[in-house]
């Protein structure tokens, strides 16, 4: 890339200088007021909670497939907690790294869930279930595994996170990530299962490379809902053949939301092939502790210097990649506090990333842009 200068800053107040980025923060949302409280005048019985990420893979017959799964404390557990495999392919295997995990309270540990297929595992679609044991308190959780014969295995899909809970007028975004075998061209994305009121839209809809986001916006006038999404990926190998994998998602659109604030903050600068973090803030307005359980930062546009729109110059959100936060969750925001992921111990390899693609193209009309950044999220009490 020639010629490309540092990006300026520009932006609302408070923002740091030498990024260019402008941050929008948009109002995260959280359950209703009660969703997530015992009933009055009782005590909360502690356990655990267990997530599966991702929430479904695609892999080829005679290979494995790898899991991270999530267990957090609740309600003040502490303990030992067992980890077995409640259901898997026929002729496949489970092992977990480690399969035994502590807690104390409050507290989240992650371990790896790893699914071997062989040549006699059927293929098709398959239900994998993660149980924890700690005494008498259990908790499980579900993926997805689809297995491919090897002809149709040139390509795999994940996404994260598993799952997203929306409020009406708000968004949030899946990270994509595709595994490719042989495979160089392009790679068309589907959806299907979206419900009423919510519209979606991938980042890009084909690509070449290795990722896309799909993300989705719900209707002000949306109603209450649940739905199980599913991201399809297509694309043809050097035989002419189509190769296909999918992934299945969970979203939950919640009508009648709390309110709280996200705001971000990039230190440093940005240049092709220069990746940096947001530092998330979020601010809890109400007067009950906060459990956020989903973060997500959107790019939603490029402002260009006049001087580059005039010399036809180009620049896009194509010339950047969001990842977004893979840190732990819950997050606790203090009832009428504000928390940044620094202070609340994430460290700032899992905040989400923002990074300008070094393309062959002549990437001038990037000098001192703007970007537009939105955040959503989600959460209960």
């Amino acid at each position: 890339m020639r010629g490309l200068g540092k990006l300026v800053a520009g932006g609302p107040r408070g923002i740091r200088r030498a990024i260019g980025i402008v941050v929008i923060s948009l109002l995260g949302v959280a359950l209703p007021a009660g969703a997530l409280l015992a009933a009055a005048g009782q005590t909360a019985k502690s356990a655990f909670t267990i997530q599966v990420s991702p929430a479904s893979q695609s892999v080829v017959r005679g290979t494995a497939a790898s899991f991270t799964v999530t267990v957090s404390s609740q309600n003040g557990f502490e303990g030992s907690v067992a980890l077995t495999a409640g259901s898997l392919p026929a002729a496949a295997t489970a092992g977990f790294a480690p399969s035994n995990v502590s807690l104390t309270s409050g507290s989240t540990t992650t371990s790896t869930f790893t699914v071997t297929t062989t040549s006699s595992t059927p293929a098709g679609a398959a239900s994998l279930q993660v149980v924890g044991t700690s005494g008498k308190t259990t908790a499980s959780a579900t993926a997805g595994l689809t297995v491919n014969t090897p002809q149709s295995g040139a390509v795999s899909l994940s996404s994260t996170p598993a799952s997203l809970s929306l409020a009406a007028g708000s968004s949030g975004v899946f990270d994509l990530s595709l595994t490719r075998t042989n495979l160089t061209g392009p790679v068309a994305f589907t959806l299907s299962g979206l419900p009423s009121g919510v519209a979606a839209s991938f980042a890009p809809a084909s690509t070449t490379g290795s990722t896309s986001a799909l993300q989705l916006t719900v209707d002000a006038a949306a109603k209450a809902t649940t739905a199980t999404l599913t991201i399809g990926a297509s694309g043809l190998d050097a035989t002419g053949a189509t190769r296909s994998a999918s992934a299945s998602v969970q979203l939950a659109v919640v009508s009648s939301p709390k309110a709280f604030g996200i705001a971000g903050t990039i230190p440093g600068g940005i240049a092709p092939g220069v990746t940096v973090p947001v530092g998330l803030s979020i601010t809890n307005p109400n007067n009950q502790p906060l459990s956020v359980t989903n973060l997500s930062v959107t790019l939603t546009g490029v402002t260009q210097t006049s001087d580059a729109v005039a010399k036809g110059l180009p620049c896009s959100v194509a010339d950047f990649a969001v990842t977004q936060y893979t840190g732990p969750y819950p997050q606790t925001i203090p009832a009428g506090g504000t928390a940044s992921l620094a202070s609340l111990g994430v460290p700032s390899s899992q905040w989400p990333q923002i990074k300008m693609l070094d393309t062959a193209a002549n990437q001038d009309g990037c000098k001192g842009a703007t970007l537009q950044l939105a955040y959503s999220g989600s959460g209960g009490n």
